[in-house]
Parts: structure tokens; sequence; C-alpha cells
């Protein structure tokens, strides 16, 4: 069980590290049409699309993106429920 815990955790913060670097590549001009934003873009849009577009349906957040913040936030609610049900069965 605590290798399944272990593997769970390192994947977070691997797609948590993933978030941050494309926030930080938005910021750099150089960097945004390179093969390595083209990995990050890639490994993030299937979590920060769905979230972006329930923002936008329901919230009127102007030029602020702010669905990295909202999925740091779910990513760390559903690591801890899966941590709280793999204690439970195990």
């Amino acid at each position: 069980m605590w290798i399944i815990i272990r593997a769970l955790g390192y994947f977070v913060r691997f797609i948590e590290l993933m978030i941050l670097i494309r926030c930080v590549i938005s910021f750099v001009p150089k960097l945004q049409y390179s093969s390595i934003s083209d990995f990050v873009y890639s490994v993030t849009e299937p979590i920060l699309h769905p979230i972006r577009e329930m923002l936008y349906k329901h919230a009127n957040t102007g030029p602020f993106d702010f669905s990295p913040i909202i999925a740091y936030l779910l990513i760390g609610f559903v690591y801890q429920a899966i941590i709280k049900l793999l204690f439970m069965v195990f």
C-alpha cells in the first residue's frame, strides 16, 4: 500500500510542477513556442481546459485565468480523498 501512496504522491507533485511551469511559461514569450512548452501543455491541458470552461460559463473572471489555482486545490482534495480511501480499504 505504501508503494501506491508514494507513487500517487509523486504523480501529484509532477502534475502540480507541470502546472507551475505552465504558468511561468506564459510569462516568458521565448518559451511559449518550444518543445518543452508543447510537452507541458499536453500534460496540463486535459486538467485545465475543463476547469477553464466551467469558470467562463459560471463566472466572469475577465482577463484572469484562475484555472491553475483551482486545479491545485482540486488535485489536493482528490489526492487526500484517495489516500483516505486507501487507508479505509487496507
